[in-house]
């Protein structure tokens, strides 16, 4: 697996939770799926994404994305 493909999984299980803990536990969860959505969008613009620095340091092998 490659920097990429964990940063879209990250992603997504982040999303997927916040939905399920927003539908189960309080409507405030989903801001959580907020903060990953704005995320994903000025990482596509900036390049900087702060889960690409994570993985990188726990050895994953760069992608093309976040290289």
């Amino acid at each position: 697996m490659n920097v990429d493909k964990a940063v879209l999984t990250f992603a997504g299980f982040v999303v997927l939770l916040s939905l399920s803990l927003g539908w189960l536990v309080s409507p405030y969860w989903f801001l959580l799926a907020a903060f990953a959505g704005v995320n994903m969008i000025q990482a596509s613009f900036t390049g900087f994404c702060p889960a690409a620095i994570v993985f990188k340091k726990l050895g994953l092998r760069s992608g093309n994305a976040f290289s």
